[in-house]
């Protein structure tokens, strides 16, 4: 393993909902998840994203990269291949990656004007 990689090879965040509606400037004030992505070693990361739903069947893999010692805040809307990420639907996520990164969840409810943000570390599994 590199000496400055840091974090495990799968996360799981449990908590995922991106609502329909926003209040205010976009794209900044845009609700939306994010999984803040951290790649410390001098390897790039290929990443894999599943989705998991309460009533269909799972989607994915999403692919995005990481090159290495770099972080990469990933909006969940932004998702498109193989489907965009449904809005006002629970899900749950599961990302894997071929080296280890650390991975942030955060959210951003801006349905209303005095808005919500939501921030927290994902859960980091064993492989």
């Amino acid at each position: 393993m590199d000496e400055t990689s840091v974090g495990r090879n799968r996360w799981a965040i449990a908590e995922g909902y991106i609502p329909s509606e926003s209040h205010g400037p976009a794209p900044q004030m845009t609700s939306h998840e994010t999984a803040c992505l951290l790649n410390a070693s001098s390897s790039e990361a290929r990443v894999r994203i599943t989705l998991f739903f309460s009533d269909r069947e799972p989607v994915g893999p999403y692919e995005v990269r990481v090159p290495p010692r770099r972080t990469r805040h990933l909006r969940f809307n932004e998702l498109e291949d193989p489907e965009p990420v449904p809005r006002d639907t629970d899900y749950a996520s599961l990302i894997e990656s071929d080296v280890p990164i650390v991975v942030q969840h955060t959210r951003l409810d801006s349905r209303q004007s005095e808005l919500a943000l939501l921030s927290t570390m994902a859960f980091p599994v064993e492989s």
